[in-house]
């Protein structure tokens, strides 16, 4: 069983990597999607009862966020991986200015979670971390495990 989390800022690719990775394999549990975070509970837990594998595609800036899927996780017995998306602010900027209507983000959200963005460590739990890079229309990422890369270069 396998529980992966997204870590990145808005129009980092996180969604495009999702359904290139993931798509026929995980559930996605988003709050773009769910919109409440008693909806993204709920879907948690169903996964964790059906021993669904799942990816949380949200930004998951701090340690206390991705904490709310770690522990649960883990205490069902599964594997825990995150993929921390590591993209130039500029590229973020015009992807974000190409998103109709909802999916835009207000620059001062974008430049608020990454403020607070947290690089992950192994420490919170995970048994794996690797790095996401991508290019500039999302396709083409490059993936690179933790142990061969330091992370927050380009933070």
């Amino acid at each position: 069983m396998e529980g992966i989390i997204f870590i990145g800022i808005q129009g980092s690719g996180k969604s495009q990597f999702y359904r290139e990775r993931f798509f026929n394999s995980h559930v996605r549990i988003s709050m773009d999607l769910l919109k409440t975070r008693n909806r993204e509970r709920r879907l948690l837990e169903w996964c964790l009862e059906l021993e669904q594998p799942f990816v949380i595609d949200n930004t998951n800036p701090t340690v206390d966020d991705r904490k709310r899927y770690i522990e649960p996780a883990r205490a069902g017995g599964y594997r825990i991986i995150g993929y921390f998306f590591e993209v130039e602010i500029a590229l973020v900027l015009k992807r974000n200015e190409l998103r109709q209507g909802a999916e835009k983000v207000p620059k001062v959200g974008i430049f608020a979670t990454r403020k607070r963005m947290q690089p992950p460590t192994l420490g919170e739990g995970f048994d794996e971390l690797y790095i996401v890079k991508s290019g500039e229309d999302e396709h083409g990422f490059s993936v690179e495990k933790l142990s061969h890369i330091a992370i927050g270069s380009q933070l």
